[in-house]
């Protein structure tokens, strides 16, 4: 059972079973982010925010390699500390103030989950016409808990499959689309400014939505300053490389047919072989969701563990929260499938404006401030250790990251009061990114003279 199943579950990876390899990461987070659901989010520039083919292409490239940055930069982390990214936020926010941030994470996990369970069920109704749309989201889901049950293990080996079969299939699409392109369709630059940074934006977050489990997975890598190195770059390369191609086959079917979905346009663009090119990209959505829901499971024990800290939970205990995950999953799924588009562009909205601030406040601390200079038998103490209940500092200015995203965010449910001042320009997730840091770092060194003081005295 030990070498099938993967045993572990929150607490510190011991040094002698530190068996991943670097290498590996680039097809994890390669094979990872080739699913449906990147290429509807490629979609996105010319469906939702009207731009042309070039516009849509330069917002994506530009907007994953920005992101990728933050998301690498907290995937190196896990070769040093060797736990899971939220059992780590308790070195920022104490062992009761990371509860709220580990708990906004979870849902995050699960609205993935239901996005990848609705694409995947359309792709599969689309390729197999007797197939109905309840079957073809609970047959994903089912596929889907296999690789997120085996835990590490598995997800690496089916990675290794999923990038060749998923990558030639989107290649291969990828020329089909630009064949059928005529010149001036690449020649047309029409857009906005609203729209090229909307669009930037999008795929940025992308990006930074992988930052809070990221380094799930490299936490099994040994620790050692090359590791470290080479564990950015990998993740880096990967997730970029592999976010980027299905992004763009997704900009290339909406330029053409932006008045079907996109597993519509990709049935449309593949004629006779459709079938086929569907049913390996709605498996693909598998190995995605086994990572998130593998890593929502880490996290939720996490949260039950500040709780309940004499609580150790093995491998049953994983399982069991995974199921309960897939099924919260599945009740989301069902519920959004209606008019997916604009659910899920919702939803990534909500998305950015929790992560962001998280994540300044995350990387400044480790990289910074701290040095990477953690007690990780803290992360796991009753009281929290030397990090305490509550880090104020730390959640003061996760709620000032928040607050500060108000008068900039526009979205279906709400305008701030800033934006006609920008022409409808969402920079919210910017200002929060760079107000968060420096408020962090301004309350940060303020306690700690405070407290240098104190012992003086």
């Amino acid at each position: 059972m030990a070498a099938t199943f993967e045993t572990h579950t929150i607490y510190q990876i011991p040094e002698d079973q530190r068996y991943g390899r670097v290498s590996d990461l680039f097809s994890v987070w390669f094979s990872t982010n080739m699913t449906l659901l990147t290429v509807v989010t490629g979609a996105l520039g010319p469906t939702v925010f009207g731009l042309s083919f070039g516009w849509s292409m330069l917002a994506a490239v530009a907007g994953n390699m920005v992101g990728a940055v933050f998301m690498a930069l907290h995937a190196a982390q896990g070769p040093m500390l060797g736990v899971p990214q939220m059992v780590q936020s308790r070195g920022q926010f104490g062992s009761y103030g990371a509860v709220p941030i580990v708990l906004l994470v979870i849902v995050m996990y699960v609205g993935f989950a239901a996005s990848n369970y609705v694409v995947g069920g359309q792709a599969l109704v689309q390729a197999l016409p007797g197939l109905n749309r309840t079957v073809g989201v609970l047959t994903i889901a089912g596929v889907s808990l296999v690789p997120c049950c085996m835990g590490y293990r598995a997800i690496h080996v089916i990675s290794k499959v999923v990038s060749w079969l998923a990558g030639g299939v989107v290649l291969l699409c990828i020329a089909l689309g630009l064949w059928r392109f005529s010149g001036g369709m690449l020649m047309d630059m029409h857009g906005s400014v609203a729209g090229i940074f909307s669009a930037f934006s999008v795929s940025a977050l992308w990006q930074v939505a992988y930052a809070p489990y990221v380094s799930d997975s490299s936490r099994y890598l040994p620790n050692s300053a090359v590791s470290v190195r080479n564990t950015f770059i990998a993740t880096y390369a990967g997730t970029v490389l592999g976010t980027i191609l299905p992004m763009m086959l997704g900009i290339v079917l909406a330029c053409q047919w932006s008045d079907l979905t996109t597993v519509e346009a990709l049935a449309r663009l593949c004629g006779g072989g459709a079938g086929i090119v569907l049913v390996v990209l709605s498996l693909a959505i598998t190995l995605g969701n086994a990572m998130g829901v593998y890593c929502g499971a880490l996290s939720t024990i996490t949260v039950v563990q500040t709780f309940r800290p004499d609580w150790h939970p093995a491998m049953i205990s994983r399982v069991v929260v995974t199921l309960c995950l897939v099924a919260l999953a599945l009740v989301m799924a069902f519920g959004m499938s209606a008019n997916f588009m604009k659910s899920y562009a919702a939803f990534l909205d909500i998305l950015m404006a929790v992560i962001v601030p998280w994540t300044a406040i995350n990387l400044t601390d480790y990289y910074l401030l701290r040095h990477v200079d953690y007690d990780v038998a803290s992360f796991f103490r009753v009281d929290g250790g030397c990090y305490g209940y509550f880090n104020m500092p730390a959640v003061l200015s996760y709620v000032v990251g928040v607050l500060v995203e108000l008068p900039f965010l526009k979205n279906d449910l709400y305008m701030g009061f800033l934006l006609p001042m920008l022409h409808g320009v969402d920079i919210s997730w910017l200002v929060s990114l760079i107000v968060t840091t420096v408020v962090y770092v301004v309350l940060y060194r303020g306690g700690s003279t405070r407290a240098s003081r104190r012992q003086a005295a």
